[in-house]
């Protein structure tokens, strides 16, 4: 089986030191421009506070990212992270929880939702599009019954998760790369992510080998709404708050930032590495054009550039790589 037998093509040879180079150099080539556009861009301020703004993006994008390389994709993590505040915030203010059981409770619906998205998708092979597309409805009415559609303010509980320690630097950032640590070892060092990779690549072949792909692919989907609730501890640490609204449209920044750091959607070829490349371009990108007083039409016109510039190379990449097959 041509994909289980030849991870590099996720972590090794397809994603090497030249591709992490390309993202990096156009990182490098993005900060250069704001640089000289906005006098204020290149400074301490500017990137330990994107560094503290992005942690949930960056969760998020790790969830995402095992998504598409098992060919799926999930619309609702927005809605799903909003879900998970909004348990959060019942849990604490109307049932008298502490903070601990409290989290625990907002990531468990989180995973839930998840959960439910990818065994649908499963059980009744559903294009993942639809079932989150739906769940990310559900998930958001659900959020709004908790809260009676307010935003519901929690207090300083989690306020730990984003005061900066040292350099600056929050320790949700710190959980945010631990995460993107393992979850590229999972991908390129274990029996799991070659499972992935195969089943994103060609799921018959991974089947006919004797391995059940479903329990696999609900997993991932398990994971995705995990890291939602993860993500919506990081967003109560700032907010201080619990808001039924939150996340909101956040699902296409975290498809963008996966894509454009070169996970396919066509499912099977994925790198987390690159994908927190994804994260940062995306937000580097946001903050210089607020720097530069760029107007919300031209901040959207430029973002949705970036993506479908994305997905044409992601197509190209794709088309030349089945050719050489």
């Amino acid at each position: 089986m041509k994909t289980t037998t030849s991870p590099g093509k996720t972590g090794g040879n397809f994603y090497g030191l030249g591709t992490y180079l390309g993202l990096a150099g156009a990182l490098l080539a993005m900060i250069a421009l704001f640089s000289v556009l906005s006098d204020h861009f290149l400074s301490y301020d500017t990137f330990s506070t994107l560094a503290n703004q992005i942690p949930d993006l960056m969760v998020l994008a790790v969830g995402m990212t095992f998504i598409l390389i098992i060919g799926g994709i999930d619309l609702s993590v927005g809605s799903v992270l909003a879900l998970a505040a909004s348990a959060v915030s019942v849990a604490i203010l109307g049932w008298g929880w502490s903070v601990l059981p409290a989290a625990v409770l907002g990531m468990a619906c989180a995973a839930l939702a998840g959960t439910i998205t990818g065994s649908i998708t499963v059980a009744w092979r559903i294009p993942s599009f639809i079932v989150s597309l739906g769940v990310l409805e559900m998930a958001r009415g659900v959020a709004y019954q908790m809260t009676g559609s307010r935003t519901a303010y929690i207090g300083d509980s989690f306020a730990w998760l984003s005061n900066p320690l040292a350099f600056g630097i929050s320790p949700s950032f710190i959980i945010a790369l631990l995460v993107i640590i393992v979850a590229q070892l999972v991908l390129t060092r274990t029996v799991f992510g070659r499972y992935l990779i195969g089943i994103g690549t060609n799921e018959e072949a991974v089947r006919l080998a004797g391995i059940n792909p479903k329990p696999y692919k609900i997993l991932v989907f398990s994971l995705m709404g995990l890291l939602a609730g993860v993500a919506a501890l990081f967003q109560i640490s700032r907010l201080e708050a619990a808001d039924p609204n939150a996340g909101s449209g956040l699902e296409l920044q975290v498809i963008a930032a996966v894509v454009i750091g070169g996970t396919s959607l066509m499912g099977g070829r994925g790198s987390v590495i690159s994908t927190f490349f994804g994260v940062l371009i995306i937000s580097v990108l946001a903050a210089g054009l607020a720097q530069i007083g760029a107007t919300e039409p031209t901040k959207r016109i430029i973002t949705g550039a970036v993506i479908v510039i994305a997905v044409v190379l992601d197509t190209y990449r794709s088309h030349r790589a089945s050719r050489r097959g």
